[in-house]
């Protein structure tokens, strides 16, 4: 008896120890915000290939299953079992997701990269024309109102004027020998960079796909060895969980930009709209960020196409609204589902907190993110309303005024 109590005693002492220590650190964590930030984004670019290599280990495991499972099926009539089949079926699953990467990348590059240049030299080039057009639309368009068409017309030449500031400065090379030197090294590492960080993240992709399945298991081990068996079971449960919300989320929301980006490209070769590899590009890039991603690819794009035509402006914009209706209502629902369980208020609070902590990926990972953790407190609070004997049903405390606490009654 006297052994349960002191168990107990120290069970309480190191909750209240833990408990303590996870709140100094939380308030030191809130007092220092700046110093935790930089300390995140300093590990962040240490462990930048390794996050490069889990995240393409994680979009291409279906690759990888899907070959590793018809390779085994064809060896099994001639290895029935053993470490041989198991290796000749790795092999060639690894060396087709490789395959896979490469062959997207390269057409990608091959496909978009040149005419999105053309593009960017083709804004450059009629910046002067087009910058002409806009100004006499504008005398056009305050014709009667000539206080107002001048001090529009003056805010306009300045803004041009900068603009073209800008572009003779940033192309022109005797000029500007020291800033564009020090931008050409300030270049060359970051691309150097970038392709050491793929490179390993290539491997470290290469050896996770290969190990997944240990490290899951190995997970699982550690988990059954800290929990009694019913609570490793839930967490189980709940990663398989948290598994097919991001994974269906992430996937569907790239196939669904994917499409989205075809049907903007078709659809605006068909009305002979300009920089439409650019804009196709920009408007399928952007449809990954949910709920703000049209938005942000529409209105750079917009700006584009009013350089050159308003009147083509406008009917982009129509466009773009009608492709993002269809997206929404058919598409998206189509490919998604329901995959986060979340309601447009919720998916617009989980964008604009992720997306201001964590900046562009906090705008994308912040939908499911914000899924997992609404679902799990929906089960913890129905789990806690459960044991008190009361409703799960949340349309049952709308009109509530307060429960008997006798008899367990809803009093309306």
């Amino acid at each position: 008896m006297n052994d349960h109590r002191f168990r107990e005693y120290i069970y309480w002492g190191v909750t209240a120890v833990l408990v303590i220590v996870t709140c100094t650190a939380a308030a030191l964590a809130f007092i220092r915000w700046q110093t935790v930030c930089e300390a995140i984004k300093h590990v962040n670019q240490i462990l930048a290939p390794i996050i490069y290599g889990a995240i393409l280990a994680y979009l291409l495991t279906p690759v990888y299953n899907g070959v590793y499972r018809w390779v085994d099926r064809i060896l099994t009539p001639y290895l029935k079992k053993g470490k041989k089949k198991h290796s000749l079926a790795k092999a060639a699953a690894t060396l087709v997701s490789i395959i896979f990467l490469v062959a997207v990348v390269a057409g990608l590059f091959r496909l978009i990269l040149p005419r999105v240049f053309e593009s960017v030299k083709g804004i450059i080039n009629s910046i002067p024309s087009n910058a002409a057009k806009i100004a006499l639309w504008i005398e056009t368009l305050f014709a009667d109102y000539p206080d107002i068409e001048m001090a529009v017309l003056n805010v306009y030449n300045q803004g041009v004027e900068k603009l073209v500031s800008w572009v003779q400065t940033t192309t022109e090379l005797l000029p500007n020998i020291e800033k564009v030197i020090t931008g050409v090294y300030t270049g060359i590492i970051g691309v150097v960079n970038l392709v050491k960080n793929a490179l390993i993240g290539m491997i470290v992709m290469v050896y996770l796909l290969n190990i997944k399945d240990i490290l899951a298991a190995q997970g699982k081990k550690i988990i059954y060895s800290l929990f009694p068996v019913s609570i490793a079971n839930e967490i189980v449960e709940k990663w398989r969980f948290i598994h097919r919300v991001f994974g269906g989320f992430i996937i569907g929301k790239l196939w669904d930009s994917l499409i989205i980006g075809i049907l903007t490209f078709v659809w605006l070769s068909a009305i002979k709209m300009p920089y439409t590899v650019l804009i196709s590009v920009i408007v399928g890039v952007t449809n990954i960020i949910p709920f703000f991603g049209p938005f942000i690819g529409a209105i750079p794009s917009a700006l584009l196409v009013l350089l050159v035509s308003p009147k083509k402006c406008l009917w982009f914009l129509l466009s773009i609204l009608a492709i993002q209706q269809l997206d929404g209502n058919i598409i998206g629902p189509k490919i998604l589902g329901n995959s986060t369980g979340l309601s447009s208020f919720w998916v617009l609070f989980s964008i604009l907190l992720f997306g201001g902590l964590m900046g562009p990926v906090g705008m994308i990972i912040g939908v499911p993110t914000f899924a997992v953790i609404y679902h799990l407190a929906a089960e913890w609070v129905n789990r806690r309303l459960k044991k008190r004997g009361l409703s799960t049903v949340t349309d049952d405390y709308g009109d509530l005024r307060h429960i008997d606490e006798e008899k367990k009654t809803f009093v309306r």
